[in-house]
């Protein structure tokens, strides 16, 4: 059974109550029951993790080396700074998609360019808690096929 990385970086824990217009209302746990149920659906297993501290996010990854056929990570503020993070998800070997619940794109110009973008397989944002499951059904797909990173 394929297993896949659900990975959130900073203050992506307090969805729900942080900037509902952009994030929309949902909380980080009723997205992870949402992409549960979608992997359920699918045949795939995913672990979850979260965390503010890019170090436990590295950690979180090196720990799952070898266990895992993709990483799904909304890397938060990660995003525009975190290069530690980004060899992190380069060294894991695996696919990676990007996925953020707002719109990159129509928010303020710093928050435009993603580190992560040109080592992912792609960036799905601005569909909010579907950003998640889109990626899920996209990296499911990849590893049926067989594909590398």
């Amino acid at each position: 059974m394929a297993r896949f990385l659900v990975l959130n970086g900073p203050n992506i824990s307090i969805l729900g109550r942080r900037l509902p217009g952009i994030y929309g209302t949902r909380t980080l746990d009723e997205i992870n029951r949402d992409v549960a149920a979608r992997a359920e659906s699918l045949g795939v297993e995913v672990v979850f993790y979260q965390s503010n501290v890019e170090g436990h996010l590295i950690d979180c990854i090196q720990e799952n080396w070898g266990k895992i056929q993709g990483i799904i990570v909304n890397p938060g503020a990660l995003t525009h700074y975190g290069h530690s993070l980004k060899d992190a998800l380069i060294d894991a070997a695996v696919p990676v998609i990007e996925v953020h619940l707002g719109n990159l794109y129509a928010r303020e110009a710093w928050r435009r360019h993603s580190i992560i973008s040109d080592i992912a397989r792609g960036q799905i944002a601005g569909f909010g808690w579907r950003s998640y499951t889109a990626a899920l059904d996209i990296i499911a797909a990849i590893a049926e096929e067989g594909e590398r990173a």
